[in-house]
């Protein structure tokens, strides 16, 4: 089942972006994810506007695909210095329906 993360992210000190940028993406491909975007044009709608720099939309084939992903040791340093240089929330979501009610995705 397709797991889905969202990469909520508020940078504090940017010099670990570049680098980040420029290689997890081809990690994320190792494991069979893709990035559906990766912007830091960010339009709230409705609520309370977030202090967000940064919004990435992944795709992973499954859970374990993310799993393997996120403990993957050529992407350990990359994650030690996002984590130092922003405040990171990770979102994980699976592609189930809650409700129940959507008929091309699958209920719990």
């Amino acid at each position: 089942m397709k797991t889905y993360v969202i990469a909520d992210i508020k940078v504090i000190d940017d010099s670990w972006v570049p680098e980040y940028a420029a290689n997890v993406h081809d990690i994320v491909h190792k494991h069979g994810g893709k990035y559906l975007t990766r912007t830091s044009n960010i339009n709230t709608v409705e609520g309370d506007t977030l202090d967000t720099t940064l919004i990435a939309l992944i795709e992973f084939p499954s859970a374990d695909a993310f799993n393997a992903f996120a403990e993957d040791d050529e992407y350990a340093p990359f994650a030690e210095a996002r984590q130092r240089g922003s405040i990171s929330r990770f979102h994980v979501l699976d592609s189930y329906d809650s409700a129940g009610t959507i008929p091309y995705l699958r209920t719990n």
